[in-house]
């Protein structure tokens, strides 16, 4: 869907985020299924990622979205093991009836809300230039 078709929606795709307790493994599983591979080190990084930090995965042929690998140190009831990552405007999905269950601080450059029905989505600003096309993603 390109961006004239989502007309003014308040918020676009980003990338989707799995919790795992072993993020490490999980990654390398979901690697051989999805013929994905891991993304080690991103532009302007000299070392790659410490290995408690989560871990990206990608389409080496473009065409899906990213998965974010995140650690955690057990799974709450509560909380949703999947979540969408999305570039929004952080009001207008509030009007819509998202609620705040934490706002961005300090480092953390991204808004927590839940969906009408309580599950929790991460809502990060724009980068500056626009929000990247990814045309092959379905």
């Amino acid at each position: 869907m390109s961006a004239e078709q989502r007309g003014d929606a308040p918020a676009t795709f980003r990338n989707l985020t799995l919790e795992a307790l072993d993020h490490q493994r999980l990654a390398d599983w979901w690697c051989e299924a999805l013929g994905y591979r891991r993304r080690e080190q991103w532009a302007g990084e000299a070392q790659p990622r410490p290995a408690e930090w989560p871990v990206a995965i990608h389409d080496p042929g473009g065409e899906g979205p990213t998965i974010w690998i995140t650690p955690v140190g057990e799974r709450a009831a509560s909380r949703n093991p999947v979540r969408l990552d999305v570039w929004g405007d952080t009001g207008r999905l509030l009007a819509m009836g998202a609620t705040m269950v934490s706002e961005r601080e300090g480092a953390r450059d991204w808004d927590v809300l839940a969906d009408p029905e309580g599950n929790e989505f991460l809502v990060f600003p724009p980068p500056e230039g626009g929000i990247p096309v990814h045309p092959g993603v379905r």
